[in-house]
């Protein structure tokens, strides 16, 4: 078998009920969830267990319920005696990564990204700012599109690279019409809006960047005991230094995650575990290798089959 890397889940997978029933099921999860709801003051689990949906989809929700979901999950798979190689998470989900290898607290990384959000939501005000996935289109002719229009002074620029042909463009709200209706004026397949509320992973994100600064500057951030693989440079990392930097960086540049999961392959990766609400990464993944192995640990059920599969090799 070869190495073994675990995926966690960003904005956008957040759904009524997740972690539920690891946290009815086990005592840490339980701890875990517990402990969210502690550190950032109110009663994150009723909201992740009962909604409504709206609310839970808020930026500075959705965040903290997010790694609160996959840290509790991640009990589970500790408890099984599963252990990763390398980890990664897509965008919010590289805090989650940053705690499952011991580089960050949880309660420290429950506090971050729930400022982490709060600045996200403040920087751009809510509806000039958007984002959009672009279908059927490469890299540098998508680039050369966004970059036409942002010449013209309305801002958009490429902010997820997910996998061979989704990629999303993030900017104002028209800089992302005007560089959409372009792109499919030169070939792309579909542009489909996403329901966030604001640009990121662009430069308009830059004054919550400066603001985030400090937020991580008061927190512990160690030197990671599992190598992460990092949203900015789709390379691992370890050290403190570098990692309370790219995650500075990383709220206004591109979530190189297409790339971050060829390293996983190069570094010799051939499972991978999403651990967390929904199964967003382990489709990602398959579309960049479909000889990978994927798994997705989202809820009691899929936890066993993975152990049972797993173990059964």
């Amino acid at each position: 078998m070869g190495k073994i890397a675990f995926l966690f889940p960003g904005q956008g997978s957040q759904t009524v009920g997740m972690a539920k029933d690891a946290f009815m099921h086990d005592e840490r999860a339980r701890a875990v969830i517990a402990e969210a709801d502690e550190r950032i003051g109110f009663a994150l689990s009723k909201l992740m267990f009962n909604g409504p949906q709206e609310e839970l989809t808020l930026t500075y929700n959705a965040q903290p319920a997010l790694l609160t979901a996959s840290i509790a999950l991640l009990q589970l798979v500790d408890g099984a005696g599963l252990k990763a190689d390398y980890v990664a998470g897509h965008s919010l989900g590289e805090y989650t990564a940053l705690v499952a290898a011991g580089a960050m607290s949880f309660a420290d990384a429950v506090y971050a990204v729930r400022r982490r959000g709060e600045l996200m939501d403040e920087a751009v005000p809510a509806g000039e700012g958007t984002m959009a996935a672009v279908l059927g289109m490469d890299a540098e002719a998508l680039e050369a599109v966004t970059s036409e229009v942002a010449a013209q002074g309305d801002p958009v620029e490429p902010a997820n690279f997910n996998c061979p042909g989704q990629i999303v463009i993030s900017g104002s709200k028209a800089g992302v019409e005007k560089a959409a209706q372009l792109a499919k004026e030169r070939g792309a397949k579909r542009v489909i809006p996403l329901e966030v509320s604001g640009p990121f992973h662009s430069s308009l994100m830059k004054p919550a960047a400066e603001k985030l600064k400090t937020v991580l500057d008061s927190l512990v951030i160690r030197d990671a005991a599992i190598p992460v693989v990092a949203n900015v440079t789709a390379e691992p990392v370890t050290k403190k230094e570098e990692i309370a930097r790219l995650l500075i960086e990383q709220l206004y540049s591109p979530v190189r995650w297409e790339q971050s999961v060829r390293t996983l392959l190069s570094l010799g990766v051939d499972t991978f575990i999403e651990i967390g609400s929904g199964k967003v990464l382990s489709g990602l993944v398959k579309k960049i290798d479909r000889n990978a192995r994927v798994y997705a640990v989202n809820d009691l059920a899929s936890f066993e089959a993975t152990v049972a599969a797993l173990k059964g090799e």
